[in-house]
């Protein structure tokens, strides 16, 4: 019995990024893709040669076009759980599922997309007790401790710190003091 992976079944495996790429622009354009993925690439220099480019420098760009190319383009069922821990290229896509025909895709299925999206994310943000940093929480904690600067960038209202009992002329605790090294000439 043998463990070979079958990843010919993979619509992905032997086709190049740029081929990849030009199938999904021309069938539904730069304005699509950058509506469903948000990749600025496909807004601000729209070309096959730029964009091949950026992905090829950026992994999470490309796996996103891989993806949609997998499921919208090729209309391919969603992968297992298992599976979609795996980059794109690397799935295996059982050999009872074949690519089927282009989903139809349109701006106002990608704005409604994108809204689901900002309000799925809003919920998930007001809804938890450990996300002190998103949102709302996070905009009424600057308005409750601001800080200004001066020219040289140290802070002018600093919270203040509890009164030792030593000299108001000892020098301020260090909290790195402990981790930092000892000159070789100092014993």
């Amino acid at each position: 019995m043998t463990n070979e992976i079958n990843y010919q079944n993979n619509p992905l495996h032997g086709v190049s990024l740029k081929k990849m790429l030009g199938e999904i622009v021309d069938h539904y354009g730069f304005d699509i893709l950058y509506a469903y993925l948000n990749i600025n690439s496909f807004k601000n220099n729209p070309s096959i040669d730029s964009s091949v480019k950026f992905l090829k420098k950026t992994d999470w760009a490309r796996e996103k076009v891989e993806g949609f190319y997998l499921y919208e383009y090729k209309n391919l069922p969603r992968a297992s759980s298992a599976q979609f821990l795996l980059s794109p290229r690397d799935r295996v896509i059982p050999d009872d599922q074949s690519p089927g025909e282009p989903a139809e895709l349109s701006l106002e299925d990608a704005e409604r997309l994108r809204e689901q999206r900002v309000s799925k994310s809003d919920a998930y943000g007001k809804g938890s007790k450990n996300h002190s940093k998103s949102g709302e929480k996070y905009r009424d904690q600057l308005k409750q401790h601001p800080v200004s600067r001066d020219n040289t960038g140290s802070a002018k209202n600093e919270p203040e710190r509890p009164e030792s009992s030593g000299s108001s002329s000892e020098r301020p605790v260090d909290p790195w003091a402990k981790s930092r090294k000892k000159p070789a000439n100092q014993d």
